[in-house]
């Protein structure tokens, strides 16, 4: 991706490798957070919204494990918030249904 310039999905590759980092025997959830927040950050960056919105149900979805859940619904609900359309779309009725398990 880098190396050709075509980095459209570089944030979903991320957010999957991550939830491989979490899925492996030895789960490394700093190295999990660290690639959700980057996946995060690429998705705004490139105006990349579906693909934020699943990194940031991602990284929610590990705060919320360690009970951080304040950070992960100020995290998410903003991101959700941002759709104007699509609001019936399957990530974004997870991302609602997240919210609400937060809430």
């Amino acid at each position: 991706c880098r190396s050709t310039g075509d980095c459209y999905m570089e944030p979903e590759c991320l957010r999957l490798q991550g939830e491989l980092v979490l899925a492996g025997k030895a789960p490394n959830h700093a190295a999990a957070e660290r690639l959700f927040r980057e996946a995060l950050t690429i998705a705004a960056g490139q105006g990349a919204r579906s693909w934020e919105l699943r990194a940031a149900m991602s990284l929610a979805r590990l705060l919320q494990s360690r009970e951080q859940r304040q950070e992960a619904l100020a995290l998410l609900a903003p991101v959700l918030d941002s759709f104007e359309e699509g609001r019936e779309s399957a990530d974004c009725v997870e991302a609602s249904r997240l919210i609400e398990s937060l809430s």
